[in-house]
């Protein structure tokens, strides 16, 4: 039975709860840290049914990574608030898997990195999207070469948040979370874009604050993409489209057209036909930024628990995850700017 910690018991930490439940046959949650003994001790009676006998608080970052019980350990604490817990268990010799983004900046994120690599321990990053089933399979058409060449892109994330979601402390900001609609939401799509896609190697961009909301950063982005391999792309991505949609991926290729709604994907064929897999699900882009099943967290943590037994890298490593970390930033720097950016 691998045992594994949970440091951040925000709004997200519920849904972790439920998926480490559903894992129970083959991993433990030993015990909780949150950032205050209050909100630790009520994140323990709340989830009391759901949370493993034994399962405890613990006082301290340094009290997890001496517990020999603990192999791994889940961060999903604000990203300025990372890089000291994970050096602190990468020394001791744990693994972690921490929630999005790695970091605020590449170069804050690739150091998180080198941490991890420094002390030869695994690093993995919750952009769960990578593990929706209609991902893997769009993943698998494309591996085969019937839609042929990628020439267009189309993304679009059109979700809503309140004024309220952004008026808790630091949300929005560039000192602790990175930025805004980019980094925040759009970063799961953008990601999974890639992995589908493969590098941008330009950008030209436009980031504004909306008058929906006051906040530091962005919450409404529009770009155009030149990607690696030719293809052209556009993105379109906000948290001020009221009552917010689920967000979208359309590969136009040269045999066929696809299109990754939420969990549905539909490939359009040229020669007339038709394919549809998955369906539809709740994705957090509207009001309520928690509804979503646990079902593609679960994925990666089965997955990342699963890499450790077996020696290898997680699905989403933090490696791999500063390709969206690169485009983001690039992004922003278009924006801000007015100028075309390279990717580097």
């Amino acid at each position: 039975m691998t045992g594994t910690a949970l440091i951040g018991l925000g709004m997200v930490s519920s849904v972790y709860v439920d998926a480490l439940n559903r894992l129970s046959v083959k991993l433990e949650l030993r015990g909780v840290l949150a950032s205050s003994a209050k909100s630790q001790d009520a994140f323990l009676e709340k989830h009391a049914a759901a949370l493993p006998d034994g399962c405890r608080g613990y006082g301290s970052v340094a009290e997890i990574a001496a517990d020999p019980d603990v192999e791994f350990v889940i961060v999903t604490t604000p990203p300025n608030a990372r890089r000291d817990i994970v050096e602190t268990l990468a020394k001791a010799g744990k693994h972690v898997l921490m929630e999005k983004p790695v970091e605020r900046t590449v170069e804050a994120a690739t150091e998180l990195c080198e941490i991890c690599e420094a002390h030869n321990v695994s690093l993995g990053i919750m952009l769960q999207h990578r593990a929706r089933p209609s991902a893997v399979e769009l993943r698998g058409l494309m591996e085969q070469g019937d839609l042929g060449d990628l020439l267009t892109v189309e993304v679009n994330v059109p979700w809503w948040r309140d004024q309220a979601y952004y008026d808790a402390p630091g949300r929005g900001s560039y000192e602790r979370d990175g930025g805004g609609v980019l980094i925040s939401q759009a970063i799961h799509t953008l990601d999974l874009m890639l992995s589908l896609t493969g590098p941008v190697a330009q950008v030209t961009a436009m980031t504004a604050t909306s008058g929906f909301h006051q906040m530091e950063s962005e919450d409404f982005v529009t770009a155009g993409l030149k990607f690696a391999n030719g293809a052209l792309g556009t993105l379109f991505a906000t948290t001020a489209s009221f009552p917010g949609g689920a967000e979208g991926i359309t590969l136009n290729c040269r045999n066929a057209t696809v299109r990754l709604m939420s969990n549905e994907l539909v490939v359009n064929w040229h020669n007339g036909q038709t394919e549809t897999h998955g369906a539809m699900a709740t994705t957090g882009g509207g009001a309520d930024p928690m509804a979503f099943s646990s079902d593609w967290h679960m994925a990666v943590i089965e997955d990342f628990v699963d890499g450790l037994a077996q020696g290898r890298a997680p699905m989403v490593s933090g490696r791999s995850a500063l390709a969206v970390h690169k485009l983001i930033e690039a992004i922003e720097v278009s924006g801000k700017t007015g100028s075309r950016q390279d990717v580097k």
